[in-house]
């Protein structure tokens, strides 16, 4: 299964992804998923067919707070919610590629 990843952790295939990898990649990250997690991981997912590219964090927030409500959409919940680093735990949980401007 390692060869499904870059050196980072990220999917290297968008179409390999499903539920199973992104909760094995969230338990790698130490995070356990739950609904509200779930609900940002698959916005994200949303976001990438939408866009064809993966949501920085300002886009990221305004989606969410576009879709789940301003409670959600914001900065504080998703960076507590994903250790601080929403934009590339969230892609890398979705199976996404890193976002251009994360580190």
């Amino acid at each position: 299964m390692d060869n499904l990843f870059d050196h980072e952790g990220f999917l290297l295939q968008v179409d390999t992804w499903n539920e199973q990898i992104g909760s094995q990649i969230a338990s790698s990250e130490g995070i356990d998923l739950t609904e509200q997690h779930w609900q940002v991981v698959l916005l994200a997912r949303q976001f990438y067919l939408e866009f064809d590219m993966s949501p920085n964090m300002r886009p990221l927030v305004g989606y969410v707070k576009q879709h789940l409500g301003s409670e959600c959409g914001n900065s504080m919940y998703l960076m507590r919610l994903f250790n601080g680093l929403p934009a590339k735990l969230v892609s890398k949980i979705a199976g996404l590629p890193k976002p251009s401007n994360c580190l």
